[in-house]
């Protein structure tokens, strides 16, 4: 098993006043030639975004966009039609493909919004664009890992899925709980983001928007130490 542990202050940052934000990945202006992407995860963006603010319609093509509003909500509108809001407690994903438009606003004038934008490359380019979202109730499956995304050939019940051999599991943790996760595909990478709380993974310890990219292993253990929100990407490490 190998683990590379990236600090939540190692991140890139940007301050544009109405946004707030922080890169897991090279993006934008934030450049580190040594983490450009880990395996099929491209951008892991956690912004803070301020009321009745956002990003205006923009384009996007051959990308699975996942987005986990952690606080508020965001008002969606693409060249699909969909005019949607994604709130605290709802996933959306878009696969983007032969091309969309879209836009996402704070749904508030008066709250702020706080969401991850999470880019995971295709195993399948040009596909017709699709959209869906889903709303998922971690807090009462305490303790457990919740599936709210699996991939187009092996769909998980209750979840939504992206064309990519990829599955996203959250989960909601009480301290001192011993959780165990094992890879559900041969040679896929896991990616361990810490969204609250603390934990230690074979005795190392990741607070707070901590991350940890995890290969070479079937199995992980993870102690929570603390009160914890947790996302663990399982994605392959080359193109299918």
């Amino acid at each position: 098993m190998n683990i590379q542990i990236r600090r939540a202050i190692e991140r890139g940052t940007a301050d544009h006043g109405w946004l707030k934000a922080n890169f897991s990945f090279s993006f934008a202006h934030y450049f580190n030639p040594n983490n450009i992407q880990f395996g099929m995860l491209r951008v892991l963006n956690d912004d803070t975004i301020a009321p009745g603010m956002g990003f205006g319609t923009h384009p996007h093509d051959n990308m699975e966009i996942i987005t986990i509003p952690l606080a508020g909500g965001l008002r969606h509108q693409d060249s699909m039609g969909n005019e949607k809001v994604v709130s605290y407690g709802e996933v959306q994903v878009m696969s983007a493909g032969t091309g969309i438009q879209h836009s996402e606003m704070n749904a508030s004038s008066t709250e702020i919004a706080k969401t991850l934008q999470i880019w995971v490359f295709p195993n399948q380019q040009n596909v017709t664009p699709r959209y869906d979202q889903k709303a998922f109730d971690l807090e009462s499956q305490k303790n457990t890992w919740v599936t709210v995304i699996s991939p187009n050939s092996q769909p998980a019940e209750g979840s939504i899925w992206i064309y990519q051999d990829s599955f996203f599991s959250m989960g909601v943790f009480e301290a001192n709980q011993v959780l165990s996760y094992e890879t559900k595909i041969a040679g896929n990478g896991l990616y361990l983001f810490v969204i609250e709380g603390e934990i230690l993974l074979n005795d190392l310890n990741l607070g707070k928007r901590d991350a940890a990219e995890i290969t070479d292993a079937s199995a992980i253990e993870i102690t929570t130490t603390a009160f914890a929100t947790l996302l663990l990407i399982e994605v392959p490490m080359q193109h299918n």
